[in-house]
């Protein structure tokens, strides 16, 4: 393609205001604004991600939808109408980690920077190796092989992992040479997990409550909630507030606060199908899910303001990693994206 000395915008020359959101997964799409995007004739715009092609999805002339192309990579990206090509926007695009794997929500980072991502399987499936782990060098190694249907993971500050069958309604503490004890057990549809500072320990049954499991394993009911379709998804926050996500029949569903004393609100609505998620240090909450139609990873501010900040097809969850930067987990993959956000992480005892 060739360029031109005359400032983008002018004589028809193809010029980007804005690209969002500014993070994508190969397939996902991203929303372009700006001026003479939309070449003279029936012809289409070209949108190049560095050196691939993306297919453009909808054009005007001064806004346009194009989907991440397969092995692109984060770096610049253009628009050419008629030869002429617009001023570049940067676009990150992450990298695929590793796949063939079954993640039903958030992966799980140790204090080394180790991932730990199931291969879940469906309800009474029994699959060869349950649990994965993902060195810092990206090699994968089978890590639990003996466990039906893993669904949520944590990690505590001694580095053990811990990990809930949906099919078994147990939770399971495993070491990190790979050894696997009960932790606890009769946690109905175990589904999503996670630890506050405490040393508490809350799982999500699927048909409606939150137990809190003490450090000395007593279990208690923590909160009571509508039923989901598919899972719970919990986090804490930086207030030490429980927050919990799961699909409802509703296409607009909502994000859960439970506070300490077990008091449920409605943080925020107007999500369909929100899954896993997060916390960055700024109390930034981030949630795979659909926003207006599209699906990705969504922000919710602290004042309840949401945007979608990644976008990606087939998203179930994301753990923000060593280095500013975040492991995003799909149904069938896990993906690394260099994201410049601090994840929120619990302070030491």
């Amino acid at each position: 393609m060739g360029t031109s000395a005359v400032p983008p915008g002018s004589n028809g020359i193809p010029r980007l205001d804005s690209v969002t959101p500014r993070a994508a997964l190969p397939g996902g799409e991203v929303r372009f604004r700006g001026t003479s995007l939309r070449p003279e004739g029936l012809e289409r715009p070209q949108v190049r991600f560095g050196e691939q092609a993306g297919s453009v999805l909808i054009g005007s002339d001064d806004f346009l939808v194009a989907r991440v192309p397969e092995g692109a990579s984060s770096g610049p990206a253009v628009v050419a109408t008629n030869g002429l090509v617009s001023n570049p926007l940067d676009v990150r695009v992450a990298s695929l980690i590793a796949d063939s794997l079954h993640p039903v929500g958030n992966p799980a980072i140790d204090a080394e920077g180790n991932i730990y991502v199931t291969f879940s399987g469906g309800r009474g499936d029994k699959v060869p190796v349950s649990i994965f782990r993902i060195d810092t060098n990206y090699v994968v190694r089978p890590f639990v092989t003996d466990l039906m249907n893993a669904t949520g993971l944590a990690a505590d500050r001694t580095g053990d992992i811990y990990v809930s069958s949906r099919y078994e309604g147990n939770v399971h503490r495993v070491t990190s040479t790979g050894q696997m004890s009960l932790y606890a057990e009769g946690m109905g549809v175990a589904t999503g997990i996670a630890f506050d500072r405490q040393g508490n320990l809350f799982v999500g049954d699927r048909s409606g409550t939150i137990f809190k499991i003490a450090p000395d394993r007593q279990i208690f009911v923590h909160a009571t909630l509508e039923p989901s379709l598919a899972a719970y998804h919990l986090a804490i926050g930086p207030s030490g507030d429980l927050f919990v996500s799961g699909p409802t029949t509703s296409s607009f569903d909502c994000i859960h606060r439970v506070d300490g004393h077990g008091d449920v609100s409605v943080y925020f609505r107007g999500l369909g199908r929100p899954q896993g998620l997060a916390f960055d240090r700024d109390g930034n909450l981030f949630v795979a899910a659909s926003l207006r139609g599209q699906r990705g990873i969504v922000k919710i501010s602290p004042r309840q303001e949401a945007s979608l900040e990644v976008s990606g097809q087939g998203l179930v969850g994301l753990a923000f990693a060593p280095g500013r930067s975040v492991v995003l987990a799909t149904g069938d993959a896990v993906s690394h994206l260099a994201w410049d956000i601090q994840g929120f992480s619990l302070p030491p005892e």
